[in-house]
Formats: structure tokens, C-alpha cells, sequence
């Protein structure tokens, strides 16, 4: 197994302190609002590797904190005309209604700031008796350049670093870089009673003191937002290395952002979207499959339409299962011929298919195990679906259905256990299924009166259906032959094609045609795309043709009996 630390910048082999145990600290939310939907992949990406860790037979210890005292909590509380008390617990209450669609996992451990105060005085007491931080007048700060390795994490020197804007200044401060551990009360604010007068910590110590009470001096891997790197991260370490002296986290993890049209997701920028407005709209399981679909140092590119691939993705996967789970009902207790039990000693096709399948589990570890590749991992479960549909078409006894069980309990395994995508393969989905067959028959149905309507020459009934099936979404074209509704699908780089574009603008609504830009086309759209081809839908790969001479710079595919050369940009993103 291997990660990408980010303190070394480089992917390194994982190796825990403890044989078969993982202790990991993630840093949680500050709760003064409901978390949107940048703070959920953090959620959704170390609960994910907290599964596979446990699917690899690892002993977890999870921990993810609340910060519960906070100047922006008390912001909040002043805003509302309420205490900080009402709205950090209004505000986690609002957390675990949040997450709860998620399946996040309800083992991890959750601490708050206000429940660890005799330990976050323990580390500032133990730090300014070892020199690395002072008092005035009731504050407590750390003195930065007493560490000489600050700077490590995020690749900065002491020297050269900037004071930003996350960077308190305080004319107290021996150095504008020093950052307070201890914040002298103020009117109208919590405070606790310590050695240096009533008050309350820093944001940065907070962690430091949790992370040691629950997992020791030295835990094997720290995650948290790319956000965190600087200065939260290089804080927490400066204080934890300073203070006990151990390495404080073997490995840094940390996830990419959510950008809105090339901006990261965030409150301050005003694009953020609320988790629970998301869940309004699309199920968890779907935000789940859309936060894993992209790799989780990558940025993910939020946007309602790739939301909507996520859920016709998930979809499909389901459909599938649950025709699998069929199937297997269909043949329950019957072996190779009607009313024999199996002997499991399997024919060549379903030990063949049974090996294939191991091989594919091991794939699929694999791909977890290189940095944790959650796209390639779902790229492995879709091909396993392919294979087993195609298994599952000529099945005609139990000992073949046994062999299709076997491949449903280890896709199940993988997106429920380990993904965190659940199935809901019972009533529910097959009334859905069922919803779903009766909706298309309606809408053949409504297709075809539109067709007698127009031979009667009734167009004013004619385009009340039209108008009708659009507002559910359906658009058709008339040509001269009657109507037209088969949709072709040009898969192209948007950003390298403008006359192109204008060109397909201009017949778009005229032929049915959908563009589709192939920068937004990941292995999460791979069963869409085949769903497409299924509904006699047309599926186009636009590119220029390559000269024979720049062979080099193109890739060759079989296309009518031969080879084509195709610009290799015209791929690279698909």
C-alpha cells in the first residue's frame, strides 16, 4: 500500500507503528454554519479509506473533531442574538443530519474543543516550559523561529514567508509570524479559567492536544482539506514536535478542492453550494459516487450536469445488481440440472468466470493500494459488471447462478463495505425499476398520439404534446419522414474546437444533437455512455484526421477494417 505524504511530496510505502492498527486524525469543521459541499469530500474521502483499511483487515482508530470555540462560532452566536452553546449544538446537530445520507461510518471517534480544555492547557504549559512560547498580558503564543523545520510541510522558509491573511497580527507578539496559543477573554466571549488568566485557546492547539490525548505522541496518518497545509497543519506540528518530541503523523494526507467554474468552492468566495441543499436535489449515495469519482488530491469540477451523469451512473449499477440478485433468486437451490443440489465442483465456464473475478478483486486492491485510486478502483467494478452481464445472459442452472452469486457478494463487498455506496436492491428499487419501465411506456405512448395527431393534421394537439414531453425532458424533432428522436452524442474538446462548436451550435436543435465536452468525461460516465449506445442512441468521437507523417503525435484505433490515425489531444482527456 502506498500514499502520496505530503511531506516528502512523493508517494511513499505504508507502513503502520502498530502491526494491523491504523490511527488517523482528520480534521473536522468549525460549527458555525451547515457544512457545504467542500467540507464534505474530506468526510467522504478518509471515511472511504478508513473502509479500506478495515477491508484489508486493519484494526482503525478514527478520530475527527468538532471545533466548537471558535472567533467565527462567536460571530455566529452575536448574528443569531444566541450563545455559542446554541449554535455549536445547533450546527452539529445540522453535521450528523448532513452526513447521515453520506454513510459515513459511525465508529469514529468525534471529540469537541470544549470537552478537551485540561488537555489543551497541559500542551501550552508543556511548551513555554521548553522554551517554545511566551506570554504577554494574558495571551500565550508560540514562538515560530525556535522550530527551525517550520515551513517543512508547505515547502516554505522561515524567512521568505509572507504574513497572510490567515495570520494574526497582534502588536503582543515578539514576531508577526508567532501565532497565539492561548487568547486573553474578551467581553461577551466563552472563557476558561488557566494559568495565564481566564481565556480561550487557539485554533491550531486545539488539534494538537486531541490528536494526543486519543492517539498518542506519534499515529500514522493526518488528513484534512489542502486548505490546511498552512498554516493549520504547519501549526500543529510545530506545537506537537515541540512538545513531545515524537513525529507527530508519518503520513499527510491531503484531498483537492470542489472548483465552480475554475474557483475552488468556498464561503468566503460566495460559490459554495450547502450539503443539504445538494441532498434536496440528488440522493447521498449519488454525491458519494461523484465525490469518488475523481481522484482525491485532484480538484473536482462542480456542476449539476456532471451531478446528473453520477446519478444515471448509479443508476445503471443498480439496475444491474439488482437483475443479478434476480437471476440468482430465479435458480436458488437448484444444481446443474432442475431439483440437484451442486456439488461446487464447477464446469470450465464457471470457474473460468470465478477466477476472473478474482482477478478483478485483486485489481481493485490494486488500485486502492496505489494512493488510494478511487477512479480506477470504479473503473475495475464497472468492467466486473460488464463481465458479469455478460455471464449472467445464458445461465440455465444453480451451479452457474452460484457462480454469479459469487461475483454479486464481491461487487457488493467493494461499493457497499469499502466505497461507502449503498445498494438498495429491495422494494424500494424495484418499484423504481418498475416506475421507470411504466414512465417509458407513457412516453411511447405519448409519442405516438402526437404522430396520429399530426396525420390528422391536429396541430394544435400536436404541439400540446411536444410542449408537454419537454417540460419532462424528452425533446423530439420532426423531419419530413415524421419524427425524429434518436440523440447523437459528439464527444469533443470543446476548448480546441470553437468553429466546430459554432458549427454544431447552429444544428444542434434542428438534428438532435447533444455535444459533450471530453474534459468532462471520466471513467464515472463509462456506463452512461453504454446506456446511451443501448437506447439506440449514436455515440461520435470528433477529431481532426493526422497526416501520416505525424504518426508520432497521434494514436491508432481500428476503425472498418483498418487503422485510423487520431490526434492524440483529441483523446488525452477521455
Amino acid at each position: 500500500m502506498r500514499f502520496y505524504n505530503t511531506m516528502s511530496n512523493k508517494i511513499e510505502e505504508f507502513e503502520t507503528i502498530e502491526k494491523g492498527k491504523v490511527k488517523m486524525y482528520v480534521c473536522g469543521p468549525t460549527v458555525y454554519n451547515y457544512i457545504h459541499l467542500g467540507n464534505a469530500r474530506p468526510i467522504i474521502v478518509f471515511d472511504t479509506l478508513a473502509r479500506y483499511f478495515k477491508y484489508r483487515g486493519y484494526d482503525v482508530t478514527y478520530i475527527q473533531n468538532f471545533t466548537d470555540v471558535d472567533d467565527k462560532i462567536i460571530k455566529r452566536a452575536n448574528e443569531e442574538g444566541i450563545s455559542v452553546k446554541e449554535v455549536t449544538e445547533k450546527y452539529i446537530k445540522g453535521f450528523f443530519e448532513d452526513i447521515e445520507p453520506l454513510n459515513i461510518s459511525d465508529d469514529i471517534v468525534r471529540p469537541k474543543v470544549t470537552e478537551n480544555m485540561p488537555e489543551i492547557i497541559e500542551i501550552i504549559k508543556k511548551l513555554i516550559d521548553e522554551g517554545f512560547a511566551y506570554e504577554k498580558d494574558g495571551n500565550v503564543f508560540f514562538e515560530v523561529k525556535k522550530f527551525e523545520e517550520y515551513g517543512n510541510l508547505s515547502n516554505q522558509k522561515i524567512d521568505e514567508l509572507e504574513i497572510g491573511a490567515r495570520v494574526d497580527i497582534m502588536e503582543e507578539k515578539n514576531n508577526p509570524l508567532d501565532f497565539a496559543l492561548w487568547k486573553r477573554k474578551k467581553e461577551g466571549e466563552p472563557y476558561w479559567d488557566s494559568p495565564w488568566g481566564q481565556g480561550r485557546p487557539g485554533w491550531h492547539i486545539e488539534c494538537s492536544a486531541m490528536a494526543k490525548k486519543y492517539l498518542g505522541d506519534t499515529f500514522d496518518i493526518h488528513g484534512g482539506g489542502q486548505d490546511l497545509v498552512f498554516p493549520h497543519h504547519e501549526n500543529e506540528i510545530a506545537q506537537s514536535r515541540c512538545a513531545y518530541h515524537g513525529n507527530f503523523a508519518n503520513y499527510w494526507l491531503h484531498n483537492g478542492f470542489i472548483q465552480v467554474n475554475g474557483d475552488k468552492m468556498s464561503k468566503s468566495l460566495g460559490n459554495f453550494f450547502l450539503l443539504r441543499e445538494i441532498l434536496g436535489k440528488f440522493p447521498g449515495n449519488v454525491v458519494r459516487l461523484f465525490i469518488l469519482g475523481t481522484h482525491y488530491r485532484k480538484p473536482i469540477n462542480f456542476s449539476m450536469d456532471n451531478m446528473e451523469d453520477s446519478r444515471k451512473t448509479l443508476k445503471n449499477i443498480v439496475t444491474s445488481m439488482n437483475n443479478f440478485s434476480e437471476i440468482i433468486e430465479k435458480f436458488s437451490g437448484k444444481g446443474s440440472h432442475e431439483g440437484e443440489v451442486s456439488d461446487n465442483t464447477g464446469n470450465n465456464s464457471t470457474n473460468e468466470f470465478k477466477e476472473k473475478v478474482n482477478e478483478l478483486d485483486k485489481k481493485f486492491m490494486e488500485a486502492m493500494d496505489e494512493d488510494m485510486n478511487t477512479p480506477q478502483a470504479l473503473a475495475v467494478i464497472f468492467d466486473q459488471i460488464k463481465e458479469t452481464k455478460k455471464f449472467s445472459v445464458n445461465i440455465s442452472n444453480g451451479e452457474e447462478a452460484e457462480a454469479l452469486n459469487y461475483s454479486y457478494n464481491s461487487l457488493r463487498k467493494k461499493l457497499e463495505e469499502v466505497l461507502g455506496i449503498m445498494l438498495f436492491m429491495e422494494d424500494e428499487n424495484k418499484n423504481f425499476k418498475n416506475n421507470d419501465k411504466l414512465t417509458g411506456n407513457l412516453i411511447e405512448l405519448l409519442i405516438k398520439l402526437r404522430a396520429d395527431a399530426r396525420k390528422e393534421k391536429n396541430f394544435k394537439l400536436s404541439d400540446e404534446i411536444r410542449d408537454n414531453l419537454k417540460e419532462l425532458g424528452i425533446e423530439i424533432q420532426d423531419n419530413k419522414d415524421g419524427v425524429h428522436n434518436t440523440t447523437v452524442n459528439i464527444i469533443i474538446d470543446t476548448a480546441m474546437s470553437p468553429r466546430f462548436n459554432a458549427f454544431m451550435r447552429s444544428i444542434q436543435e434542428k438534428f438532435g444533437i447533444n455535444v459533450i465536452n471530453s474534459r468532462t468525461v471520466g471513467i464515472e460516465t463509462a456506463l452512461l455512455l453504454q446506456e446511451k449506445l443501448d437506447s439506440g442512441e449514436i455515440i461520435v468521437l470528433a477529431g481532426d484526421r493526422t497526416p501520416s507523417e505525424h504518426t508520432q503525435r497521434a494514436v491508432l484505433l481500428p476503425f472498418l477494417g483498418g487503422d485510423i490515425a487520431l490526434p492524440y489531444l483529441s483523446l488525452i482527456h477521455i
